[in-house]
């Protein structure tokens, strides 16, 4: 298995393509990769149904798939408000790659059986053990999408990122091997000697303690323990210092334990949503995420100290728990909310990875969502970096 990355910042698009293609064929010493991973900033959007061909016949790869992006991220650097090329590619012996091209009108319905998924991508659940999607997030239900996969393919780690750069349907591109599209969902399985790793940092610092909600009606909850949610968030902020209760008040975010059977796990397996309005008169709350009676729950918050920490904390799991080799490579699929607007500077989160795991080509792009596990379910998440790890299994020769 060998991969590589690539960005280039130059504004010609003739030229970026010439020097992510020559560095990544460079580095795969003038092999052909199998897959190309490709993001291209909205900065080229004259170019876009024109650079899925062009970068086929540069790079001789076998499948390519990619989309459009807000920044772009390759080669240890994040690319941010100026044009961006970032390919990821690899050779991948005893890899089966599986692409395809989803529209909304051909998922199967919520009824549906696994069968009908696996039909539709053409594979079986068996040694399925991840599948990459980039759907574009105005003409496709990704939460659609990743449910019925989920069902379908329950062993397979599912990532990836949603389209970003445009505004409106129609403004994203997906590339799919030489072909450009407007619409749907691009993505690849993998079947065979891979094996997939996920780190998902949701960029929030958790604030009080856990509680178990004791009474919900959808997104709605009415009571956490014997208290109402309003009134344990006024103990908080009574309690909090200055800095603390303007967080609470601009960034109030809401962590949700969707295993019922994990709810003794730490702040790293919680779901975290937005916090989407309060009632003064009956003290509920109204969150982004379906809330049942039962799941544990707990209120954080969220600026670039926050998301410093939580990274930091997930690769210090990540690396805690490392069994055999390092990865070979990663992929990142960042929030446009994080990166210099967060942080203030750039290439944070990539260095902060490559300082702390291992210095390896590592490509992605600022996404509008961030397609990532946690626990046993995939969930579409805002504000976070999810990165895929992708490691050979077999310790046989490339």
């Amino acid at each position: 298995m060998h991969w590589s990355s690539a960005v280039s910042d130059s504004p010609s698009f003739t030229e970026a393509v010439i020097q992510v293609t020559d560095q990544i064929l460079a580095n795969l010493n003038g092999q052909c990769p199998d897959l190309a991973v490709v993001f291209i900033s909205a900065h080229h959007i004259p170019s876009y149904l024109a650079a899925p061909e062009v970068l086929n016949k540069k790079l001789g790869a076998k499948v390519l798939i990619g989309c459009s992006a807000a920044g772009v991220i390759g080669g240890g650097q994040e690319v941010e408000r100026r044009p961006g090329i970032a390919i990821s590619a690899a050779i991948l012996p005893h890899v089966e790659l599986t692409p395809f091209h989803l529209n909304q009108d051909e998922l199967p319905n919520e009824d549906a059986g696994p069968e009908e998924w696996q039909t539709l991508l053409g594979i079986e659940a068996d040694n399925c053990p991840a599948i990459m999607l980039l759907p574009d997030p105005f003409t496709i239900r990704s939460d659609h999408l990743l449910a019925g996969l989920d069902f379908a393919y329950p062993a397979a780690v599912k990532i990836g990122g949603l389209a970003s750069g445009g505004g409106q349907p129609g403004s994203n591109a997906l590339f799919f091997n030489d072909k450009p599209a407007r619409s749907g969902a691009v993505g690849v399985a993998f079947t065979g000697d891979l094996a997939v790793e996920t780190i998902v940092a949701q960029g929030c610092r958790p604030i009080g303690e856990p509680v178990v909600v004791t009474e919900s009606d959808l997104n709605v909850i009415s009571k956490l323990g014997d208290q109402t949610p309003l009134e344990i968030l006024r103990e908080l902020f009574e309690a909090a210092e200055t800095r603390e209760k303007r967080l609470i008040r601009r960034s109030l975010q809401i962590g949700i334990i969707m295993d019922r059977l994990a709810q003794d796990q730490s702040e790293g397996e919680f779901l975290i949503r937005n916090v989407l309005g309060a009632d003064e008169e009956d003290g509920t709350l109204a969150v982004g995420e379906l809330v049942q009676e039962g799941q544990v729950v707990q209120f954080f918050v969220r600026d670039a100290q926050a998301a410093d920490e939580d990274l930091r904390m997930m690769l210090e799991e990540y690396i805690g728990n490392l069994e055999g080799d390092i990865p070979a490579s990663a992929l990142l699929f960042s929030c446009l909310g994080r990166g210099q607007y967060l942080y203030g500077s750039p290439d944070h989160d990539t260095k902060m990875f490559t300082d702390m795991v291992a210095d390896i080509p590592i490509a992605g792009f600022f996404s509008n969502g961030e397609i990532g596990p946690i626990g046993d379910q995939t969930f579409l998440h805002g504000y976070s970096a999810s990165f895929a790890l992708f490691k050979q299994i077999s310790k046989v020769e490339n």
